[in-house]
């Protein structure tokens, strides 16, 4: 079963990853890091199928990807 793990406190909000992802499975949190950005998070109960397109948009690498 594939994921994506989210490294919360690298991650600034700038939601290039949402805009990528062709089933919708990322948002925004409402919760914020410690540096005060709104972190991706995964929607509940969402089937990521592993395509990885979010880990290669992120510019700060706050995305893992795993099979």
């Amino acid at each position: 079963m594939a994921g994506v793990k989210i490294h919360e406190e690298r991650c600034k909000g700038c939601s290039l990853c949402l805009r990528v992802c062709p089933r919708g499975f990322l948002r925004l949190a409402t919760r914020t890091n410690t540096k005060g950005f709104h972190p991706v998070e995964v929607v509940p109960k969402a089937e990521c199928t592993g395509c990885a397109l979010c880990t290669l948009m992120c510019p700060d690498l706050a995305l893992t990807v795993f099979r």
